[in-house]
């Protein structure tokens, strides 16, 4: 994988077991350039976690669901660098009674926040940055198999449900820019937002029994170097898509 002299912004980095660290990590071991994004209290553990890293970069301020700091991490984007070839977005939130098995009680400002958050941001980090995208960027998003109600997961679920559908919508309007917009589906992996989710424990123990390659929950490095690939000029023509990096659990299920 060489991704020499690519310009990658990625969110979504807090501590060095977040999916978006080992992106980092593999992006800039490949030859990328990058900075981070983050905000408010997570700012100091993103930080700390970018110096941990071969070559330790910058932290800018965003909260995607502010646009004065979309304008603002553009500007400083456009000071840095004439354009941006890749962008990571690694980013879902959703309120505590919107997930953990509450799905019917969950009121309307909360399911919205974690769709604001979870989904709309993918157009609203795009959107924001489309300006500054070079010919042949590359957006790709994190996803978890939104094709089933899985447990506990509820309007997180709903939400990555429409993130698909925002990335197919991105891809068609980005296309005859040069831009492609994809989605990598990643099996379960131990994280400290997973940590969060009622039930992931048990999914992850069983994932690897049922997954035709196996799956490793504390290894995040087939992910992030699937991620690389389509952020590389070597996914040129792939746009649209989700690429399931699960082992190859969605297609068997737990009929495995």
């Amino acid at each position: 994988m060489n991704l020499s002299g690519r310009r990658l912004v990625i969110t979504g980095v807090i501590t060095r077991d977040s999916i978006a660290y080992a992106v980092a990590e593999e992006a800039q071991n490949a030859g990328a350039q990058i900075v981070l994004t983050s905000f408010g209290r997570a700012r100091r553990l993103t930080e700390r976690a970018a110096q941990r890293l071969p070559d330790p970069p910058d932290v800018l301020e965003l909260d995607v669901n502010r646009p004065e700091h979309l304008d603002e991490l553009r500007d400083e984007l456009a000071r840095r660098w004439d354009g941006i070839d890749g962008v990571l977005h690694a980013i879902a939130f959703a309120p505590e009674d919107a997930i953990g098995g509450r799905f019917l009680d969950t009121p309307p400002e909360s399911a919205l926040t974690a769709f604001q958050t979870s989904a709309y941001s993918l157009k609203a980090l795009a959107a924001g940055l489309a300006p500054l995208l070079a010919d042949r960027a590359s957006i790709v998003g994190l996803d978890f198999d939104a094709s089933v109600a899985w447990p506990s997961y509820d309007w997180m679920g709903v939400s990555k449900a429409a993130l698909e559908a925002v990335s197919r919508y991105l891809a068609r309007d980005l296309g005859p820019r040069g831009a492609r917009v994809n989605l990598v589906s990643a099996g379960p992996l131990r994280t400290t937002a997973a940590s969060g989710i009622d039930g992931f424990r048990q999914l992850a123990a069983g994932w690897g029994d049922r997954a035709p390659l196996g799956w490793d929950p504390d290894d995040p490095t087939p992910v992030a170097r699937t991620i690389c690939f389509l952020l590389s000029d070597w996914s040129d023509g792939i746009t649209g898509e989700i690429v399931h990096v699960d082992g190859g659990y969605h297609a068997v299920g737990a009929h495995a």
